[in-house]
């Protein structure tokens, strides 16, 4: 007897190859349901519908076609126990060998605009992850494909075993259905979280929190060359890194995403006005803003061009061709803008190795931010505030003009993307110091201002935290220093306030912290 298999794909990339290699090389005969049997009727092959094989109709407008005993018996059927070879004989049910199913496009649905609830509802696949569950539960009898990337894989397999698929490479395709399956019902549950009446306090996480993602590439190596790594997508449309063009240049490697992603969090706070930000180590080395893409870029750079050796770029403007002059004159890793003309791109060019990255949603980011921990995982929203300077509290006798109010806000923005402890020093919008990570803020605000220099005068500075003590404010003012932000809120905030007079410096406290560990 001919073997059997089920077809019935919402996808139908590569099904009418599949299926006339299945009958020509492996005399396989087909019950499929809809639109899969009118496909490869079209397509001048042999074919039962599934109503016609279970002798019971499709109803409720399609929602019920394959569950029915004589497809789940024949999908579930063991082989090697004698009762349900006897059940099937019983009720005239033929086992299957081959199942391909993928599923209704419940995630490409709900990401299109304007889309209905009662719409999504309908995208929600119930035969097709019955059998596929069913199928992967009984690989040990069956195949189950359910992605079009398997069809030659599964061809290829068949042509070197004489027909008969190997017991692990039918666990390996069960398991990808059960990871199938696993993706497609967590986007079902976000989803429908996402559109209930909020039932708990505004902001709260939800009790139960599940992330899923299909490798995208394995990495050569993490963080350290003994370190595996893989790139993995969440969903099934392509957004964020997943979703940029590379120009040019060698394979991302971890460490580039990890940097790439620090930088598009820093360029995505400045959205108005040309701007630049160079990464080293997920901490900023120079940022600026200026008249010019090029101008920014160039004051950025010159911020601390020890550290911008071999940096990663972010531009919040398309690159062109003089900005492109200038980020071939020294060695960097990546590049990352929302465009790049053509003439810019022969410039680049010349720096084959240089990773250039188009990502036009470069403010698009994560809802929320997961670290691993033993046992576990942690999950915050991420910290996406925005600063609204009418919202800061001036506590000093002295008042910032307007372009210091301006700087004050520059700094902030970037202070809040350096990992705490935090002290950035700034003046005309470009930053003059970084102070980073340290282990108590009186060093990270000695590393700023040290780097900084003889341009700490007249500078300003923020501060991601509050400060404990008075010694930071008088250090500062000693450099040249004469305005301050930062978050408050310590218990002697006083002291500091009191320094700041008698220095006659300009503080502001905006009464958010950014601790970025």
């Amino acid at each position: 007897m001919a073997r059997l298999a089920l077809l019935s794909v919402s996808n139908k990339t590569g099904l009418i190859d599949l299926a006339r290699s299945l009958v020509e090389e492996f005399d396989f005969e087909f019950i499929s349901s809809g639109g899969t049997a009118k496909a490869l009727k079209d397509a001048g092959l042999p074919v039962t519908k599934v109503a016609d094989y279970t002798g019971s109709p499709e109803i409720l407008g399609g929602r019920v076609k394959t569950l029915h005993p004589r497809i789940h018996g024949g999908i579930l059927a063991r082989r090697d126990v004698p009762e349900d070879i006897a059940d099937l004989e019983n009720n005239q049910i033929r086992p299957i060998d081959l199942v391909v199913v993928n599923l209704y496009p419940f995630a490409e649905t709900i990401s299109k605009e304007g889309v209905t609830l009662p719409e999504a509802i309908e995208q929600i696949d119930i035969g097709g992850p019955a059998m596929l569950r069913a199928a992967s539960k009984n690989f040990a009898h069956l195949t189950i494909l359910c992605e079009p990337g398997q069809y030659e894989e599964y061809l290829q397999e068949m042509r070197r075993s004489n027909g008969e698929p190997s017991l692990e490479f039918r666990q390996r395709c069960a398991l990808k259905g059960f990871l199938h399956t696993s993706s497609y019902d967590q986007a079902i549950a976000a989803y429908l979280s996402s559109h209930l009446t909020p039932t708990s306090k505004e902001g709260e996480l939800p009790q139960q929190y599940s992330l899923s993602g299909k490798q995208l590439q394995s990495l050569r190596y993490g963080e350290n060359p003994h370190q595996s790594a893989a790139w993995y997508q969440t969903g099934t449309t392509s957004t964020g890194w997943a979703a940029a063009t590379k120009l040019q240049g060698k394979e991302l490697s971890y460490n580039n995403l990890v940097d790439l992603e620090a930088a598009r969090r820093i360029i995505s706070e400045f959205p108005d006005t040309p701007a630049a930000v160079i990464i080293k180590h997920t901490n900023p080395c120079g940022v600026a803003l200026g008249d010019t893409l090029q101008a920014a870029y160039q004051k950025a750079f010159n911020a601390d061009p020890v550290s911008a050796f071999g940096g990663i770029v972010a531009l919040n403007r398309p690159i062109d061709a003089v900005t492109a002059t200038e980020l071939t004159k020294t060695f960097l890793e990546c590049v990352v803008a929302p465009g790049c003309d053509s003439e810019a791109q022969e410039i680049l060019a010349a720096k084959s190795k240089v990773r250039v990255l188009i990502l036009p949603e470069l403010s698009s980011g994560p809802k929320e931010t997961v670290k691993v921990i033993a046992g576990g995982f942690l999950v915050q929203a991420s910290d996406d505030v925005v600063a609204d300077t009418n919202q800061w509290q001036v506590v000093t006798e002295k008042k910032p003009t307007d372009d210091e109010l301006e700087e004050l806000l520059f700094a902030w923005k970037v202070c809040k993307h350096v990992k705490s402890n935090a002290i950035v020093v700034s003046s005309d919008r470009t930053t003059l110091g970084v102070g980073a990570g340290q282990m108590n803020r009186v060093g990270s605000v000695k590393i700023a201002l040290e780097q900084a220099g003889e341009k700490a005068k007249g500078a300003i500075l923020a501060s991601d935290g509050f400060f404990p003590f008075d010694d930071s404010v008088r250090t500062g003012a000693a450099a040249g220093i004469t305005a301050i932000v930062q978050p408050g809120g310590s218990l002697r905030d006083q002291d500091s306030i009191e320094a700041a007079n008698e220095l006659g410096l300009v503080m502001v406290l905006t009464g958010i912290r950014h601790f970025l560990h």
